[in-house]
């Protein structure tokens, strides 16, 4: 037996694949990556990082579309090279005590994260469904239905 790889073309998606940068700056505005209509996330403070299952607008299933680590990753990076010269800036020049340090680097990189996240993980959904991932890409068929309570 000679094993041969499946060289039947990927069935073609019924959404509009955005270009990379159109789908993250679509991302980024919270806007659908594929039609630039609906939104990415839910609406209020609950649903500030959850993707919802699909697109108002076009119905394209962004709820498949698991960023997992990548936007936290992504964030850190950013906040710390944006932050991490100014820190040292101010050590250098100033040499305050540390608990001034404390006081004005801890929140403000809290505060920088928590605003970043967001459009970030927009990005990140985005970009990914720009390259064309899509629930099989994660070895599944989506999440389970939940089941009523007997």
């Amino acid at each position: 037996m000679h094993w041969e790889p499946n060289r039947q073309p990927a069935p073609a998606s019924p959404f509009a694949k955005p270009g990379y940068l159109e789908g993250i700056k679509r991302g980024v505005r919270n806007r659908c990556p594929c039609c630039g209509e609906g939104t990415v996330f839910r609406p209020g403070l609950r649903g500030y990082l959850k993707v919802v299952p699909e697109c108002a607008a076009c119905h394209a299933p962004l709820g498949d579309l698991r960023a997992d680590d990548a936007p936290p990753y992504f964030t850190i990076m950013i906040v710390g090279h944006l932050l991490v010269p100014l820190l040292l800036y101010v050590e250098k020049a100033y040499e305050p005590p540390i608990w001034v340090h404390m006081a004005i680097w801890l929140p403000l990189f809290a505060v920088a994260c928590v605003a970043l996240l967001r459009p970030v993980k927009g990005a990140v959904v985005g970009w990914m469904c720009a390259l064309g991932f899509d629930a099989q890409d994660h070895g599944s068929a989506g999440l389970p239905a939940p089941q009523p309570d007997a």
